[in-house]
């Protein structure tokens, strides 16, 4: 009977060491043949990163850059904000922030352009920041209030006449659908989406960023 028993256990180990090495060379399989499209895939125009419109925060002669492709109606866009901050800080001159759109949510166009009709007042990052903190009112999924965009506006200090003549410009539009192209084109799926010196960045999160960043500096 105990010989039945050690037959039997010494199988089940087997099937699982077969399994476990059979899931390791999957995930090693499946590695390697993204890694073989990413190579395969011609390198994009280095205007697909930054168009003419594009904001940005830091020097221009920064060793790094990151393109950070969000949408302001994102959860997670809101939750990463604090992190990319707090990098641009620690690196103070060292690197630079570019912001492009994805726009992904059934308001997000709404508050791109009003981001860019902002920026027309020179108030895009206070903008942005105030678009973030208040998003769980405006932009909630449940029961989203885009309306209170304006009033957000009016709370950074918009001229509201300037504003909503920016937002009827058909090159505010314009400029948050060639970000969205552009995005297209490089691949974004989700946001946000980061990119570090042209490189995407898979994990999201402080630790990831950063020391994709240090990389990029060690270079």
């Amino acid at each position: 009977m105990k010989k039945q028993i050690y037959v039997l256990v010494a199988i089940a180990v087997v099937l699982i060491a077969a399994t476990w090495i059979g899931a390791r060379a999957y995930r090693a399989s499946e590695e390697e043949k993204k890694a073989e499209v990413a190579a395969a895939r011609p390198a994009p125009e280095p205007s697909v990163y930054e168009r003419p419109h594009s904001h940005s925060l830091g020097p221009a002669d920064a060793k790094v850059t990151i393109v950070e492709f969000l949408d302001p109606e994102c959860e997670t866009c809101r939750q990463m904000y604090p992190i990319v901050k707090q990098l641009l800080g620690e690196y103070r001159g060292q690197v630079r922030l570019v912001v492009r759109y994805m726009p992904f949510h059934p308001n997000s166009m709404f508050a791109a352009s009003s981001l860019e009709a902002a920026a027309k007042q020179n108030r895009y990052w206070e903008m942005l920041e105030a678009l973030f903190i208040k998003q769980p009112l405006w932009g909630s999924h449940h029961d989203p209030k885009p309306e209170l965009i304006p009033e957000i506006a009016k709370e950074v200090g918009l001229d509201m006449e300037a504003f909503n003549q920016a937002l009827a410009d058909p090159k505010t539009k314009e400029n948050v659908l060639q970000d969205k192209t552009d995005g297209e084109k490089l691949g974004v799926t989700g946001t946000p989406t980061f990119f570090v010196n042209g490189k995407q960045l898979e994990r999201l999160g402080y630790d990831p960023l950063k020391a994709m960043v240090a990389q990029a500096l060690a270079e």
